[in-house]
């Protein structure tokens, strides 16, 4: 992991690390049973130079004590590792220049669960794994099983925690599928 983290440290795939701060490699346990994977780093992820240390962090810190997890039992990942100026959404070029670091974190780390944090990661992973996509409204907290090399994973889906920044009712969504989550590990 360490020499994954360097490459991502050099990386210049894309144009993003001409305007990032630090690019954000990912965090946790390496052991990790349950991986999340978020879309890009935001404002104060590209500051710190790790993943979901923002509004959402904290609302993922909670999400994951309503279900008996600490942040270092888990690895949080992102799809890009550079913060998309403005935080605009990632493009298309940028997605497929980073999505082999993201692989080969799911490689090192071999998580028996893979939740992925809204529109982004879920496209990815869903195509990744050979998963039928829907709108994230309809396939929310469901567990998908999927036969890898590394043996059956379960794949779920979950709303991005921003959602529960600028929408608080979702919070209540959130806590409900993460207790889903639960079930898998």
């Amino acid at each position: 992991m360490e020499k994954l983290e360097e490459e991502i440290k050099e990386c210049q795939r894309c144009e993003l690390w001409q305007t990032r701060t630090n690019p954000v490699a990912g965090e946790g346990s390496l052991s990790a049973k349950v991986m999340f994977i978020g879309e890009a780093p935001g404002y104060y992820e590209d500051l710190k130079g790790r993943p979901f240390v923002g509004k959402a962090g904290k609302i993922l810190d909670e999400l994951l004590g309503s279900v008996g997890l600490k942040r270092s039992e888990v690895y949080i990942a992102n799809v890009l590792k550079c913060r998309p100026p403005g935080n605009r959404n990632p493009t298309t070029t940028e997605i497929k220049a980073c999505t082999p670091y993201l692989d080969a974190q799911i490689e090192i780390i071999e998580p028996a669960v893979i939740a992925t944090l809204g529109n982004f990661s879920l496209g990815y992973i869903f195509d990744k794994f050979c998963i039928k996509k829907d709108k994230i409204s309809r396939i929310h907290g469901k567990i998908f099983k999927v036969g890898t090399i590394a043996g059956i994973k379960n794949v779920v889906a979950l709303y991005h925690p921003a959602v529960a920044t600028y929408n608080p009712g979702m919070k209540e969504v959130l806590v409900k599928d993460f207790k889903a989550l639960a079930n898998c590990f």
